[in-house]
């Protein structure tokens, strides 16, 4: 085999072996799952209960766009079909956002909130740090450069009686 082809072969299985291609792929599968549940449970049950209100199951409502609708004759509108279609994408839109998006929604804005405080903390105790740090710089007094060692009272001549130091 070519290096080329091995280069794309190796580019390909790395491609389908990241995480996220397979939490897709997964996704997928139990969408169509999901999704037939759906459908059953709107055409056995919500349909039946909706036709219960008119005189037939919801998918045998229809109407005549070009009078007579007999036999090959007239234009039929299967508007019931169309009507079961909007029910079953509402009930599986409901399902999906109240049992996926809004608990993982909620769960994201409490993590959120959890590391915010934490961030608040580490801002605060970085402030404390600094302020300690510009304390101790200004007990030193001018005339020493931080990281020194050398703070007031050290060093030849700070003796009493020893007159002003020579600044740098």
């Amino acid at each position: 085999m070519s290096e080329e082809k091995t280069g794309v072969l190796a580019g390909f299985k790395a491609f389908l072996m990241r995480g996220n291609v397979i939490d897709l792929a997964v996704a997928v599968v139990i969408g169509a799952a999901f999704t037939n549940i759906v459908n059953s449970i709107v055409k056995g049950v919500i349909n039946p209960l909706v036709g219960a209100l008119g005189t037939k199951d919801l998918d045998h409502y229809s109407s005549c766009f070009k009078a007579p609708c007999t036999g090959n004759s007239g234009i039929q509108i299967l508007w019931g079909g169309v009507l079961s279609a909007l029910l079953s994408f509402l009930v599986t839109a409901a399902v999906v956002y109240f049992l996926m998006v809004l608990p993982m929604a909620k769960y994201l804005a409490r993590r959120a909130q959890q590391q915010g405080v934490k961030e608040t903390m580490e801002v605060s105790e970085l402030e404390v740090l600094k302020e300690i740090r510009d304390a101790l710089v200004s007990q030193r007094g001018p005339g020493t450069g931080p990281g020194t060692g050398a703070g007031p009272g050290t060093g030849p001549g700070a003796g009493p009686g020893s007159g002003p130091g020579v600044e740098f």
